[in-house]
């Protein structure tokens, strides 16, 4: 194919991508009862008007000066709806509804920015040889990405909003797996490659997926599902949350002052728990994977004499094999469809672990992309060779700062492109509105 030809189709495919990535999350605004626009369902976070306007501004404000070199036409929403929070502190927001623009006004902020954003695209060149700025293909790939992360992150929101504020699509029964026992898989010393290269042809990644480099993995055994509610619950029944020696100082402090004592997805009735779903409570699903925050599932480890992986290890047992040769993804290099895991939008809620055995590893270990994402002790920092996005330094370097814990996998709601082997994931160990699933190790 000539290189016309090839522009051409790339250019159509991130149109198309685009496109499709602003369906994913229109239609998640279509949930929300016009009256709960301006709640605040998670307490860190911004109201949900914010994010109404929030994907669009981004799109506008990080397309506008570096590919169409185009000033502002709304000063003030550009800058109002251009970053979202992220409370290390403790400190929460204190704004009021009628601190934000009406429902209306963002919808036609929104709609001006879209039309304005695709009347430029017509005309603007995707060529990525021009000097000095960013390569039309990666500003994109980031606005695509930027909008199907929160595509994810907003079902969180929306999932912690009382099913009495959205309208819910029918609930499509978990798929029926067979009862799986808890067992631990032995990992063979290897060798794990983390990241992605610079060199890499037309690979797209985020600035924290480079370099590429290699790590040497001694041998480990790995749960080989993760840990299910049912396990979860004899934790809870036998006193976990009671117990200090299980907890660090930090994540005792912080679950004495918050009175936890049972996953945030679990709700209290009578002497059982029921599931929070995302548009009904149902019956907790002892075979689906527990929600929990880094905090827990570090007791949970504790308690169960086992620890959490490392971000090496967990490439180890996903992506390795026993002759030291490393996979694209778990099961192989076959592109991800639904026979090997719960991912890309296709549920709202978790299914059985095992639910998918076409997508274990080389080593039986299951579930590893998709049903939720995954706990590690790494700490989240930068790969040796980092180099901050020009257009966009703050992106990953805003968050080394000790606080954050990597996290792999991928859950139900996020979207294939994402589910790559160098994609990475982070998140406060305190933070418990993830669907954030763990497993433990040996060592």
């Amino acid at each position: 194919m000539g290189t016309a030809a090839t522009s051409l189709q790339t250019r159509q495919q991130l149109l198309s991508r685009l496109a499709g990535a602003r369906v994913r999350t229109d239609e998640l605004f279509t949930l929300v009862r016009p009256e709960a626009f301006y709640d605040r369902p998670i307490p860190e976070r911004h109201r949900i008007i914010f994010y109404l306007g929030h994907l669009e501004a981004f799109d506008w404000n990080l397309l506008r000066s570096n590919l169409f070199g185009q000033g502002s036409f709304h000063h003030e929403f550009d800058r109002l709806f251009a970053f979202g929070i992220d409370p290390v502190d403790g400190g929460l927001p204190s704004d009021q509804p009628s601190d934000w623009p009406s429902r209306a006004e963002v919808e036609r902020y929104n709609q001006s920015v879209r039309q304005t954003i695709d009347a430029c695209l017509e005309l603007a060149s995707l060529d990525d040889s021009a000097p000095a700025r960013p390569s039309a293909s990666v500003l994109l790939q980031v606005a695509i990405e930027h909008r199907l992360m929160h595509a994810e992150t907003l079902a969180y929101m929306l999932h912690q909003l009382p099913v009495k504020d959205k309208f819910g699509p029918p609930i499509v029964p978990a798929p029926a797996a067979p009862p799986v026992a808890p067992r631990m898989t032995e990992i063979p010393a290897g060798r794990a490659t983390l990241g992605l290269p610079r060199a890499a042809d037309g690979a797209f990644g985020w600035d924290n997926e480079f370099e590429a480099h290699e790590v040497d993995v001694p041998a480990f055994a790995v749960d080989r599902f993760p840990v299910t509610n049912g396990e979860f619950l004899r934790f809870v029944r036998e006193g976990g949350y009671q117990h200090r020696a299980f907890w660090s100082d930090a994540a005792w402090e912080w679950k004495q002052a918050r009175g936890i004592t049972h996953p945030l997805f679990w709700i209290p009735r009578r002497d059982a728990f029921v599931y929070r779903g995302m548009f009904a409570e149902l019956p907790l699903p002892l075979d689906g994977p527990v929600y929990v925050s880094h905090a827990e599932a570090t007791a949970y480890a504790r308690w169960a004499a086992k620890a959490l992986p490392t971000e090496a290890e967990w490439h180890r047992a996903a992506y390795g094999t026993r002759n030291g040769s490393e996979r694209a993804y778990p099961w192989g290099h076959q592109p991800p469809d639904a026979r090997h895991g719960n991912f890309d939008f296709h549920r709202w809620d978790p299914t059985p672990v095992g639910a998918h055995p076409a997508g274990a590893s080389a080593f039986g270990v299951a579930d590893l992309l998709g049903n939720g994402w995954e706990w590690t002790t790494t700490i989240w920092g930068p790969f040796p060779g980092f180099e901050p996005f020009s257009f966009y330094p703050g992106y990953s370097a805003n968050f080394f700062d000790g606080q954050h814990y990597v996290m792999k996998g991928g859950s139900a709601r996020t979207a294939a492109c994402m589910l790559r082997r160098t994609f990475r994931n982070w998140f406060q160990p305190h933070y418990r509105y993830v669907y954030s699933a763990f497993r433990c190790v040996e060592r």
